[in-house]
């Protein structure tokens, strides 16, 4: 798990997209508790944005996008 200051690197998965980027979680903190905790959006830092099937390309790149929490079907620590 890549880890720089608070940000954890993360994958998610929604019907139309996979993402790439990091999420600010607190000290302590698990990434499900930063789930729980959000609202209706996700905040993503160093985005990228692909078609969903593995080797996808490529449909955006951001240094901030928000994510609709309810359209997150999964969320995994990147490797």
């Amino acid at each position: 798990m890549d880890k720089v200051e608070n940000r954890t690197r993360v994958t998610i998965l929604t019907g139309q997209y996979r993402i790439k980027g990091y999420v600010d979680v607190l000290p302590g903190a698990r990434v499900t508790d930063f789930i729980v905790e959000a609202k209706g959006f996700i905040a993503v830092t160093d985005a990228e944005v692909y078609e969903p099937e593995l080797g996808g390309r490529q449909v955006l790149a951001a240094p901030f996008i928000d994510v609709n929490r309810d359209h997150i079907q999964v969320l995994a620590p990147a490797t």
